[in-house]
């Protein structure tokens, strides 16, 4: 079953179950889904529906920061309440010890040497990591180990 499925199922369910929070996010990521088919002028693959759900998730980080900077914890908490809906249609997210692996992995098929070799590790690993990892995390996990490669 596709994303867009579940979206549609879970859209339902949640209708037949007066679920407000899961109905109003579900429908916002449909909305999210539609938008980009339409600036696409096409149907999003399964890829495509993954960046769209990635891009509200780090929107919904984004808000939770800036609502704790603001002393206002119970718009966070809702926010953390609705990215949690999301994270659902995502694909499981790697841990940073499984993100570092695989970045030492990238590291070595590009040659690395040093933290000047950024870019060339992070074009071959995000397209494996797509959806299922922040690209601030995998960053991060790149700069230590190009950082180690240089210093060791």
């Amino acid at each position: 079953m596709s994303v867009q499925d579940r979206l549609t199922d879970d859209l339902k369910t949640a209708m037949k179950a007066r679920d407000e929070l899961t109905r109003d996010v579900v429908r916002l990521a449909i909305s999210a889904i539609k938008t980009a088919e339409i600036d696409k002028r096409g149907a999003l693959d399964a890829a495509g529906v993954t960046d769209v759900l990635s891009r509200m998730v780090r929107q919904y980080r984004e808000s939770i920061v800036a609502f704790r900077d603001g002393g206002r914890e119970a718009a966070a908490a809702k926010e953390e309440a609705e990215l949690a809906i999301v994270m659902r249609y995502l694909p499981e997210q790697l841990g940073p010890g499984e993100i570092r692996a695989l970045a030492q992995a990238a590291a070595a098929e590009v040659g690395a040497s040093g933290p000047s070799d950024r870019g060339k590790v992070m074009k071959v690993l995000m397209p494996q990591l797509r959806g299922r990892a922040d690209g601030a995390v995998v960053s991060t996990a790149v700069g230590e180990v190009l950082d180690a490669m240089a210093g060791g």
